[in-house]
């Protein structure tokens, strides 16, 4: 009897309650694909670091690979710190705001935490996965993309200079042009702004570090070896090792940008995003390869495997903006077009004798600009519904959102770039001292050697 009244209450109390609605949960098949894509668009950094380290003397190997590996370090704290907030929360068309400082309210919501902001029908920004894990995909561009810059400046810039150096530009360049691009309300984006198709970064990440590689370079004025006594590349294997490393990650960096596995449709025709561009990134990246042998073959009588290596990491740079867009023969276009207009700029920056010491310009800079350009005349619709149409369907008008986007990239980055450098070489400098850049960076910046000094190209007496 004393169990049944005390019970009397909760039986009331559950015939009481009103039904709750189910709290939403995340997609467990788009988050895992998150999160691996997130792991792949990191391993591109040391992919990276090990592409530009075979190009160097191998007295400044280890200073190379960690202008990339720093990055890791720096960006994986200060994106969590403030960077995501300037880059991706609700804000200015230009900039967004602070309320997302050390990631105050980014938790594991999949939906709601763009409310109150327009446009009103964006809510999040991957409505499958948690926020969380949209916050750590985007940190593994933050990281790699200032470190393309390092390629242009090696072998004479010092260290502690360099990292302050990616420190501002993440903060004040890289940030607005992320927001502008990819965040809800930016100015260039599709998320309420002018329409720009930027798919996974054709200005925000190769444009603008294609620019800023360019002002760095002639900010900080020629090696001393410039360019009559250019050393050739001290270890091939390591160049076509990163250039593999780069074409499998960049399958996180494209096909990740869908931000889900689903299918949809557009019209009748059932789409799905991530494939495409998986395909689209694949596609592209041989096409360049070949394209870039062919020249070589033709006008300098031998392929060779460092060209081979360029030329992919070329087309990959040009699908970028496009891979969500365009058809398989789209991205072969694409693929083709970007090598050969990279394959003359390398040939025309030495003309110029600047020193882009690995050429990130001719690369990511004119790369990125060249995709940017074709993703405006190749993009359809029957692709992704989500996106718009190009040249090809009738949609001149893209084109000169491309170009206004292209723009906006290339003052940013110019500009800002000059500014920081400039302030940076006002207050500790910006160049080792001459007989450190001859005796090499690892040893007088790291205080260590990659190869044994018997091994290394040390200077004669």
């Amino acid at each position: 009897m004393t169990l049944l009244f005390l019970g009397v209450p909760l039986v009331g109390n559950a015939f009481a309650q009103t039904p709750v609605a189910p709290v939403p949960t995340a997609d467990t098949g788009d988050t895992a694909f998150m999160l691996i894509s997130a792991a792949l668009v990191l391993l591109m950094t040391p992919g990276l670091a090990f592409f530009y380290g075979g190009f160097v003397r191998s007295r400044n190997v280890l200073n190379t690979l960690m202008m990339s590996f720093v990055l890791m370090a720096i960006v994986g704290v200060t994106w969590i710190l403030w960077g995501y907030s300037l880059a991706f929360a609700p804000g200015l068309p230009f900039i967004g705001g602070l309320q997302w400082l050390g990631l105050n309210g980014v938790g594991l919501e999949i939906s709601d935490y763009l409310k109150g902001s327009n446009p009103a029908e964006v809510v999040s920004y991957a409505g499958t996965i948690p926020h969380q894990a949209f916050m750590i995909y985007q940190a593994m561009f933050a990281i790699i993309t200032p470190a393309l810059i390092s390629g242009a400046i090696v072998e004479r810039m010092s260290f502690r200079a360099y990292s302050l150096f990616v420190l501002l530009w993440s903060t004040f360049v890289y940030a607005p042009l992320a927001h502008m691009v990819w965040a809800k309300g930016g100015f260039l984006g599709l998320y309420g702004g002018l329409g720009a198709l930027d798919f996974a970064g054709g200005t925000v990440v190769h444009i603008s570090s294609g620019v800023s590689a360019l002002v760095a370079a002639i900010v900080l004025g020629p090696r001393k070896t410039h360019p009559d006594r250019l050393s050739p590349p001290h270890n091939v294997p390591f160049i076509l090792l990163g250039a593999a490393l780069l074409w499998f990650g960049w399958f996180g960096f494209n096909a990740g940008s869908a931000l889900s596995v689903a299918s949809g449709t557009s019209g009748n025709l059932v789409t799905n995003v991530a494939t495409t561009a998986f395909v689209a990134t694949n596609a592209a990246a041989a096409a360049a390869a070949l394209m870039w042998l062919i020249l070589e073959a033709v006008l300098r009588g031998k392929p060779t495997a460092v060209g081979a290596a360029t030329g992919a990491v070329a087309g990959l740079v040009g699908i970028t903006p496009a891979a969500g867009f365009v058809t398989p023969l789209s991205a072969i276009l694409i693929g083709l077009i970007t090598a050969f207009v990279c394959f003359y700029a390398i040939s025309f920056k030495h003309k110029l004798e600047i020193d882009d010491a690995l050429d990130t310009y001719p690369v990511h800079g004119v790369g990125g600009t060249v995709g940017a350009i074709l993703t405006a005349i190749f993009a359809t619709t029957q692709v992704n519904g989500a996106g718009k149409d190009g040249v090809l369907r009738g949609n001149f008008g893209e084109l000169g959102v491309q170009l206004v986007a292209i723009a906006v990239a290339y003052v940013i980055a110019g500009v800002g770039t000059w500014i920081i450098l400039k302030i940076i070489d006002a207050t500790v400098g910006l160049r080792v001292k001459e007989e450190a850049e001859l005796q090499g960076l690892d040893i007088n910046e790291h205080g260590e050697e990659g190869y044994n000094s018997e091994f290394g190209d040390r200077p004669t007496q």
